[in-house]
């Protein structure tokens, strides 16, 4: 059982330069790539967070050979034709990207597979997933017709289909995109709403030719990919805690180097700016396959502000700490269109107006978002995390602000994504 985490920061102020650790996302699909493509995969700055753990797990159960040196890995694989069948089943720990990736890709095997996470996946929906897999001809079987872990995948021939997405979802395309690797024919998927294209970015980078237009991605199936070298820029969905403790901790000046700055994730940036926070993004590369920055951010006089629309999937695992921001911003903001919120590692809807009043935040939930009057004077309390990573580091950086002290229950869980968080803490509180 984990302890909790007491945190007391009076008079505090955050300074200095930190890099924060690889971007999950990217994380999980490096492996995911070099596994399947045939050859030797390199990959620097990899994120060695509880949830990219698990893939590499995963893999290695498949029959991959994956070697972990700090946050280099190399994965050398035969392809995907050569993976052997596991006899154990593969656990996916709190990890819903390799849940529902492993889905689209174990899809168009041969291998007979089970997939398991625990009790926080047992609760995650799966079916939007396994739907369209079926579509194509995936053999998915699962408790309430697919809907819910374990489930049990019977490698089949699939078939290429036109699909259009009925919520914006990154980890149901990307699925749909890695099954249709293995599908005969060209697989098109129709956004509404762009969801973020990190698969879309990695299958060009391992060779693979796909083409985006207009909300409109086609892939050809049948493609080999060639293994090559990964660069894992700073997760932006990371740095974000920083960036506003930045803004609402006094005389704070933080900088962030090597910050992923993908525009279907550089949401956050755009509240921060539309909010009048003290900030400076200088772009460092952006003709890598994932575009990086040097982030500034000092201590802001914030405003409130309408969060809705399609910059909602471009930060939706933000919105809790949003959430804290405004309550530090002059006026009431409204978060909506952010339903997406409730299928997450818990009811981040729920969590987080619950956890933020508990602290004297004037807050309410909506149907598919949350209104916040500021700005608030929040004082200590203790507070649940729901065993969800962005919850704890919510209640963390709420503690820097809190006139007394923040108990946080299970604050391990915030290793999931960021392992080195409170080390990063008191590397800025020293140097204030």
């Amino acid at each position: 059982m984990s302890s909790a985490k007491k945190l007391d920061y009076k008079n505090t102020s955050l300074n200095g330069t930190i890099l924060v650790p690889g971007d999950k996302s990217i994380s999980h699909r490096s492996v995911m790539f070099g596994a399947i493509a045939q050859g030797k995969t390199t990959v620097e700055g990899f994120l060695l967070g509880e949830d990219c753990l698990s893939t590499i797990d995963c893999f290695r159960k498949l029959g991959v050979e994956i070697k972990v040196e700090g946050t280099n890995v190399t994965i050398e694989s035969k392809g995907i034709d050569e993976w052997v069948e596991p006899k154990e089943i593969l656990y996916t720990g709190n990890s819903g990207t390799t849940t529902r990736l492993m889905l689209g890709i174990l899809s168009g095997t041969t291998l007979h597979t089970i997939l398991t996470g625990d009790a926080s996946i047992g609760k995650r929906p799966m079916r939007r997933v396994a739907d369209p897999l079926r579509l194509m001809g995936a053999k998915i079987a699962g408790r309430e017709n697919g809907q819910y872990t374990p489930l049990a995948i019977q490698g089949s021939k699939l078939q290429a289909i036109d699909y259009t997405m009925p919520v914006a979802s990154a980890q149901v395309k990307s699925a749909i995109l890695l099954a249709g690797l293995r599908a005969e024919g060209t697989t098109v998927i129709r956004e509404k709403e762009v969801s973020r294209d990190h698969t879309e970015r990695m299958l060009k980078q391992f060779g693979a030719t796909i083409d985006v237009e207009g909300g409109v991605i086609s892939f050809e199936g049948g493609q080999q990919l060639q293994a090559t070298h990964v660069n894992v820029p700073g997760d932006i969905s990371s740095a974000a805690f920083f960036l506003v403790a930045g803004a609402i901790v006094p005389n704070s000046d933080i900088t962030m180097k090597n910050v992923g700055v993908n525009p279907t994730r550089s949401g956050i940036i755009e509240v921060l700016e539309k909010m009048g926070a003290n900030l400076s993004v200088v772009i460092e590369d952006e003709n890598a396959a994932e575009p990086t920055a040097t982030i500034n951010i000092r201590t802001s006089d914030l405003k409130a502000a309408t969060i809705e629309g399609d910059i909602i999937p471009r930060l939706i695992d933000e919105i809790p700490v949003i959430a804290l921001l405004a309550t530090q911003a002059d006026g009431t903001t409204v978060i909506r269109n952010a339903e997406e919120l409730k299928v997450k590692e818990t009811d981040r809807i729920t969590a987080v107006v619950n956890e933020l009043q508990k602290l004297g935040a004037n807050i309410e939930a909506t149907d598919d978002g949350m209104i916040i009057h500021g700005p608030s004077r929040l004082h200590g309390g203790n507070l649940q995390s729901y065993g969800d990573h962005r919850i704890g580091m919510m209640a963390a950086v709420a503690a820097l602000i809190a006139s007394s002290p923040i108990e946080i229950d299970d604050a391990d869980c915030i290793s999931v994504s960021y392992p080195t968080f409170f080390e990063h803490v008191e590397e800025l509180l020293k140097n204030s």
